[in-house]
């Protein structure tokens, strides 16, 4: 395919001209409690993929999430805008996609690329509400000033390079300091000291998330609520890692294997893991360290779970949920030794499928689940339905009141993702079959590979069938979808709601 003389990312961008301000349905805001605004406690969380009691996994445990999803409506599909942290929370903030956010790696924040935009905590400032960010909100941690009703709140406790290390635990350990700098690295992948919740950021954040309800429980608040944890370094209190037992840890079916006839542009070599210590610069993770590394894993989940009970009993204790919108999403998926690799930064499911609930006040579908494919672009357009606010006009997601109204209903046929692989730029979409992914030259629009991976009978996607002739209709029809872009889904999901 070649989209004439222009770049793949101009001709997305393209697509959207003229139609960008068209109204994203005309959906009234939803079930108004008591005639006062509606707060929102908007959750996210680093690097959670959806492996949650709630997502049907039976050994993580996370009994908070759990309950949370109990209460709400649960997205069973649901897809970040490109697997890695700064695009990904832009995409949400702005209700923007990469091509126009111009946001494709960690080095450039908000307002550089986009001085002039009206952001999520910005909208919601202009319409009288205090806006406050603890934790990790945006990747850049001075990011959106003009977004904040005050200056965004971030608990330290002893930084390494870039991981975050309980105090006690460095004093404890003699050859910490050594082995940073020895390896010239980010020191150890993984700790499990015997210290208090509150002696990682994480617990120190919630303990101000608290304080900070107690203060606003008489006005209409937004509060981004962002936790560290579970990226890298895998560190929790030891009580969190004593939760799993080594034994029952299994490593994934397709641990040692790429997916069959995948192109090179595809996988990566993990390089945010390898900057640990005691991690291989080359080559796979033993079968033994691999455990010890999803075990972590699964400990910083549980530690982030329990954080997480402390701030929502503290939201039940002052009767603020019944006034509350919330919001809790994990900024992409990660991979735990699944295909070889480990870390997000790919197209594949395993990164770009996300853990996405919401509970809105008044709502008549807690506990429900819908399969709708949806996109972490439409988190805005919800939440200005859901507290009753305009949507600006440039946003290009799809309010989800309509889901939680009726989460049977027809919905959109494909979620849109994307990575750049230097002069390639990997454009992919999941529909309810299949993940169809183009990697196209960035300066001729030519098509350089395809992915093609049937979820009907390959989940795991583990072989790609691309040049499989059995297909070759299921492709050409894909690659229309592909050209028509998130323009012409949603157009198709309007036309329904209009009718």
């Amino acid at each position: 395919m070649k989209a004439g003389n222009i770049s793949r990312r101009n001709f997305m961008k393209s697509l959207a001209v003229g139609t960008a301000g068209l109204a994203l349905g005309q959906v009234p805001a939803f079930g108004k409690i008591s005639g006062r605004k509606k707060n929102v406690l908007f959750i996210a969380v680093d690097d959670l993929r959806p492996q949650l009691g709630c997502y049907g996994n039976k050994l993580v445990k996370s009994p908070v999430i759990d309950k949370l999803a109990s209460e709400s409506l649960l997205f069973e599909h649901a897809y970040c805008q490109q697997a890695v942290c700064a695009p990904s929370r832009i995409s949400i903030m702005t209700g923007c996609r990469p091509d126009t956010t111009t946001v494709y790696d960690l080095n450039t924040p908000l307002r550089k690329a986009m001085p002039d935009v009206l952001s999520l905590c910005e909208h919601f400032k202009n319409n009288g509400y205090e806006t406050l960010s603890i934790g990790k909100i945006y990747h850049h941690r001075d990011d959106d000033k003009q977004g904040w009703s005050v200056s965004p709140f971030r608990a330290t406790g002893k930084w390494q390079g870039r991981g975050y290390m309980a105090q006690d635990s460095i004093q404890q350990s003699r050859d910490y300091a050594k082995q940073v700098k020895e390896s010239k690295g980010r020191g150890p992948a993984y700790e499990s000291p015997d210290i208090k919740d509150n002696e990682y950021p994480d617990g120190a954040n919630a303990r101000h998330a608290i304080k900070e309800l107690n203060r606003l429980k008489d006005k209409p608040f937004f509060m981004a609520m962002g936790f560290y944890k579970p990226h890298l370094p895998f560190n929790a209190p030891k009580k969190y890692w004593d939760m799993y037992s080594r034994d029952d840890i299994t490593l994934p079916d397709n641990f040692r294997q790429l997916p069959a006839n995948c192109p090179s542009f595809a996988p990566t070599r993990w390089g945010e893991l390898r900057g640990y210590t005691g991690i291989p610069q080359q080559g796979p993770c033993s079968d033994e360290l691999s455990r010890t590394l999803i075990h972590g894993y699964y400990a910083c989940v549980s530690y982030i779970d329990a954080q997480l009970g402390k701030i929502l009993n503290e939201l039940d204790r002052l009767k603020l949920r019944e006034h509350t919108v919330i919001i809790l999403w994990g900024d992409h998926g990660w991979k735990l030794g699944d295909h070889s690799l480990w870390c997000k930064h790919t197209n594949f499911e395993l990164d770009t499928h996300v853990p996405l609930i919401l509970s809105v006040p008044g709502m008549k579908t807690q506990g429900r689940r819908t399969g709708a494919l949806v996109e972490y672009v439409d988190m805005y357009p919800t939440l200005c339905d859901a507290c009753g606010l305009d949507k600006p006009k440039a946003l290009e997601g799809l309010s989800m009141m309509p889901l939680v109204e009726n989460p049977e209903r027809k919905w959109k046929q494909a979620a849109f993702s994307q990575y750049p692989r230097g002069p390639v730029m990997g454009y992919t979409m999941k529909t309810d079959k299949f993940r169809y992914t183009e990697w196209i030259h960035r300066k001729t629009g030519e098509v350089q590979a395809r992915e093609l991976y049937d979820h009907t009978v390959d989940p795991d996607e583990n072989i790609n069938a691309a040049s499989d002739p059995l297909y070759a209709d299921e492709i050409k029809k894909l690659a229309k979808i592909m050209r028509d872009g998130w323009q012409g889904v949603r157009n198709q999901v309007l036309e329904t709601l209009s009718g």
